[in-house]
């Protein structure tokens, strides 16, 4: 009998897997952290023997270089690949062994990029499952546009005709176990409800399995959102081939050594919640909340290379910070403290601290009331996407991934700044706030502007 154990990363909305039998098993699309996919086969005791990887990612930095060097498996790559590791290239038809009676075939799949496989696990002959990696997601597919601009559409149609070749060479009933598709911005549609799915499934609800291949590529192409910008650093990293991760306790920072790595223009991130950060925080730092997308933003937003200091709460939360950093190629922080904000400061410097508020105060303060401000200044850091559905009117934008370059822009006033439900707010208000600017950060959903009596509008003209 077989097994798939999902190897969740939800901070950057992907998965992994584990599959196999009674004593060995594959790893699929592993992350770089692989001390968990090792825990999850000793706990299944089975040995891991090949590590398959489905295409050279974008998103995330592997784990496969790593897992197979420490369990002695065999590190299975598309043959089209253009990678610079120890690895046995996998052609379309390959059938590779896993355990008694089980095996993995492998099934071109180009689109997501040029060199893209699927891996059908087969039991005695059954199609048991489809490890679909960027092709076939829930409800949607891997974007088509990380590789080269002059392939996008190429890649979109290739997009389509591997999807209709998994849904004509699989039963319906064979799950669908994407790599991507849970938060991921490698996904061409935003995060679908369904946590699993199968071929059935995905014939009747999947936009590339339902239309024709016209209707289906500008759809997607007039769907794609902005693309992190860490990703062209991760898909070079992952194909040279990257190091072991270190995830050794970060060297101790005082409150001296704080206030010189700000001073030399090093980031120095505090991991607390947005909550706790507004209350009081080291001048100067910028808040990125370890329970938020921190990989995702962190690393899109940094200048790549730049060190980083990171303050947490707990020894805990620094630790699965760290974790989930290396995950995207931030491999070591510069430094780290832990505990009691007080104690980040040097005497007789203060912590600082702004507002935090909601659309209904915003409504007050741009209607004039009791202590007021009709003249307030109100950023949307929301991405252009989420913006074409509507914004406050007079609402300024600096999407957020662009708002450490263009502060200067920001008009001059008490800025209210908000995004579609805090997150990235708390994040644009620690920026704002750090450039010496007045701030009050909208901790509130953005459906509540509308019910709070502002005027949502179409954006015109940008």
């Amino acid at each position: 009998m077989y097994f798939v154990d999902i190897v969740e990363t939800e901070g950057l909305g992907n998965r992994g897997y584990l599959a196999g039998g009674a004593r060995t098993a594959v790893a699929v699309d592993p992350p770089r952290d692989v001390d968990r996919v090792v825990a999850m086969a000793a706990r299944r005791g089975v040995r891991i023997v090949r590590v398959a990887e489905t295409h050279v990612h974008n998103d995330y930095v592997s784990g496969g270089p790593e897992l197979a060097r420490i369990t002695g498996a065999r590190h299975v790559v598309p043959a089209a690949a253009r990678v610079s590791f120890p690895h046995t290239p996998v052609h379309d038809g390959d059938t590779l062994p896993v355990d008694e009676g089980l095996a993995l075939r492998a099934v071109a799949t180009p689109g997501h990029t040029p060199h893209h496989v699927a891996y059908v696990l087969t039991e005695d002959g059954r199609e048991a499952a489809a490890f679909t990696g960027g092709s076939l997601l829930i409800g949607s597919v891997g974007r088509p546009d990380l590789v080269e601009p002059r392939l996008t559409e190429e890649l979109a149609r290739a997009q389509h005709s591997s999807a209709h070749r998994l849904a004509r060479e699989l039963g319906d009933e064979v799950p669908v176990m994407p790599t991507h598709g849970f938060g991921s911005f490698c996904s061409s549609s935003p995060q679908t409800d369904r946590d699993s799915t199968t071929i059935g499934a995905e014939r009747k609800s999947n936009d590339v399995l339902l239309k024709d291949v016209d209707a289906f590529v500008a759809g997607l192409l007039a769907g794609l959102d902005d693309i992190p910008a860490y990703y062209t650093h991760i898909g070079p990293l992952n194909a040279a081939g990257p190091p072991p991760v270190d995830l050794s306790p970060a060297a101790s920072a005082d409150a001296g050594e704080i206030a010189r790595r700000l001073a030399a223009g090093e980031w120095v991130v505090d991991l607390r919640s947005r909550t706790a950060f507004s209350a009081g925080h080291v001048a100067g730092s910028f808040n990125f909340e370890a329970d938020g997308q921190l990989a995702t933003y962190l690393a899109w937003l940094i200048p790549w290379g730049k060190p980083v200091t990171l303050l947490a709460e707990s020894p805990e939360q620094l630790a699965g910070a760290q974790r989930e950093l290396v995950r995207v190629g931030i491999d070591r922080p510069a430094a780290a403290a832990t505990g009691d904000p007080g104690s980040w400061v040097r005497d007789g410097d203060r912590l600082r601290s702004f507002e935090r508020n909601t659309f209904a105060g915003l409504a007050e303060t741009r209607g004039g009331g009791t202590g007021g401000d009709g003249d307030a200044v109100v950023l949307d850091v929301r991405r252009d996407a989420e913006r074409a559905g509507g914004c406050v009117e007079g609402s300024a934008h600096i999407p957020i991934h662009e708002l450490h370059g263009r502060i200067g822009e920001v008009p001059p006033g008490r800025v209210w700044v908000h995004c579609a439900s805090g997150m990235r707010a708390a994040i644009a208000a620690s920026m704002l706030d750090a450039a010496g600017r007045e701030v009050v950060a909208v901790d509130d959903a953005f459906d509540a502007a509308g019910e709070a009596g502002l005027r949502v509008v179409r954006p015109a003209g940008e």
